[in-house]
């Protein structure tokens, strides 16, 4: 496949409290991001720029899409590779850092999928296929910082065959 695709998307900025912008306090942060035939995600800033808790920010949206690539790429290469993987689940994690003036930049994100494969047999290739899997992804690609994968696969024993047990998602501990 070749050629470009476009992605369109609607940010309709909802924390107009009554007076706008007049002052840095005066404003809530929230936000809803579309899509056509979607359902709308509601997203704010980080709590620490005075965003709510309850919403998605920027940054988890980003770990987000770079842990779902891994995995969509990572799918599809153990498919074509004959290893059935039974379930995976990543506890993925970033790390911003701030410069003086407010601004900053990720200095990378860490991928830690937890992937149960079928048969003992195929654990070495599906670890291995997590190195291809980070090659093809387009958004780890179109970073400016390294997105790192540090994995553990495992063949599936009598608790793991439907794919309910795996590490705690990022932030629980894991």
């Amino acid at each position: 496949m070749s050629g470009t695709h476009s992605y369109a998307v609607d940010v309709t900025w909802t924390g107009n409290l009554g007076s706008g912008t007049s002052a840095y306090r005066a404003y809530s942060r929230d936000c809803v991001l579309q899509a056509e035939g979607k359902p709308p995600v509601e997203a704010s800033a980080d709590v620490a720029y005075r965003g709510a808790a309850d919403r998605w920010n920027p940054e988890e949206l980003l770990v987000a899409a770079l842990s779902q690539c891994h995995l969509l790429w990572y799918l599809h290469l153990c498919a074509d590779a004959g290893v059935h993987v039974t379930a995976y689940r990543d506890g993925a994690s970033g790390t911003l850092a701030l410069t003086p003036d407010g601004s900053g930049a990720f200095r990378e994100v860490v991928l830690r999928p937890h992937v149960v494969v079928a048969s003992p047999d195929s654990v070495v290739t599906a670890r291995a296929l997590h190195a291809e899997a980070g090659r093809m992804c387009f958004l780890a690609r179109s970073m400016a910082f390294p997105v790192r994968h540090e994995p553990t696969v495992v063949a599936a024993g009598p608790d793991e065959q439907d794919g309910q047990d795996g590490p705690a998602p990022a932030g629980a501990g894991s």
